[in-house]
């Protein structure tokens, strides 16, 4: 009798700790939204266009991205006369890399992939989470920021940082392969400024991969759902 008024207690328990967990979360991501515009604007987004100033290794380039929501990502950086293409779409992904001796269009490999499908999502792994069937479990705090654990239903983990106090997105960490090693690759933002739609976005960006080589890019350009030929995700023939 001792023992299952025990189990009951504990499960009881169990149960009171798993519905603030979700509270925590719901309330950490409801405000994150509201700081950057609002579920009602973000949900008018189908497309992105950016241009960008970029640093590699102390090269400087320019960079530009276009995103169809859920149909398509692809990533132009020019660096040195060359140019890095990066392309993923719902049914696969490509790259063209000159500086890893791939000059022509090759397909991602599979884990490659898998974990940068998020990429196609304008709005992010936090928006909207639970109709993308996205797992998000509150890590704790460091420092003045949240720490949330994002699990795609591809099973890619994201870690994501959320500032206490503005609940902007303040970093991003996930895992590639680079050069047959897996490595941490941070995301860190900053600069938020209002753009198209009255929306928040961070116009600063640094990527760190491994702490190996850093990645700098600022925006100077930024259209929210402007026309897109969704035939530019389409890997050319060699």
């Amino acid at each position: 009798m001792k023992i299952a008024k025990m189990g009951m207690v504990l499960l009881l328990a169990f149960t009171g700790f798993s519905a603030i967990q979700a509270q925590s979360v719901d309330e950490i991501v409801n405000k994150y939204v509201d700081a950057i515009g609002g579920k009602d604007k973000l949900s008018q987004i189908k497309t992105e266009y950016i241009e960008s100033n970029t640093q590699v290794m102390g090269n400087e380039g320019q960079s530009k991205l276009s995103i169809v929501n859920g149909v398509g990502y692809k990533m132009v950086s020019a660096t040195n006369g060359q140019d890095i293409i990066m392309v993923i779409t719902d049914k696969g992904g490509w790259q063209v890399n000159p500086f890893m001796g791939a000059t022509t269009p090759t397909p991602l490999p599979d884990d490659i992939f898998k974990q940068s499908k998020g990429k196609m999502d304008i709005t992010g792994p936090l928006y909207n989470y639970v109709a993308k069937g996205n797992k998000v479990e509150l890590l704790g705090k460091e420092g003045n920021e949240y720490k949330l654990k994002v699990i795609s239903p591809d099973s890619a983990l994201t870690t994501v940082y959320v500032d206490a106090t503005t609940y902007f997105l303040t970093k991003m960490v996930t895992s590639a392969s680079f050069m047959g090693q897996t490595m941490d690759v941070i995301f860190t933002f900053s600069n938020y400024k209002k753009g198209d739609l009255g929306l928040s976005f961070p116009y600063a960006t640094e990527i760190s991969y491994g702490g190996q080589f850093t990645i700098t890019s600022a925006i100077n350009k930024l259209e929210l759902n402007k026309p897109i030929d969704p035939a530019i995700f389409v890997m050319p023939k060699s």
